[in-house]
């Protein structure tokens, strides 16, 4: 994971999503994802690259899940997806960002909405 911290920003309503987060970009990283982790708290994130899909296996809380094309563009949303779930396979997904249940709703992020991914 990268020692710099991930923002991500809904760049269609002008609204932070994340101002805490971290990125999984390695095999280990991506496979560990939030497993072990407490629950996310509002502005708190995991950014997957690489992936078109995940799980919640092993998980104790729900996360929204958001799916990223190559443009940063919201291709796919999952809200309050709880522990043991699968999602589906998102064709055109490069990332996805895990973010604090109920999250996504509270910044009124919808499908089709740009997001964009910062490391400060």
């Amino acid at each position: 994971m990268s020692n710099k911290i991930l923002r991500a920003v809904n760049k269609t309503r002008g609204v932070p999503i994340v101002t805490q987060g971290i990125l999984a970009n390695t095999w280990w990283t991506r496979l560990k994802g939030l497993l072990g982790h407490a629950p996310l708290k509002s502005g708190e994130g995991l950014l997957l690259k690489g992936e078109k899909a995940i799980h919640t296996v092993g998980m104790s809380f729900p996360i929204d899940v958001l799916f990223l094309d190559r443009t940063g563009r919201l291709i796919h949303l999952m809200t309050n997806m709880g522990p043991l779930r699968f999602s589906p396979l998102v064709f055109g997904a490069t990332d996805v960002l895990e973010i604090a249940a109920g999250q996504a709703t509270q910044t009124g992020t919808t499908l089709g909405d740009q997001i964009e991914i910062s490391f400060v």
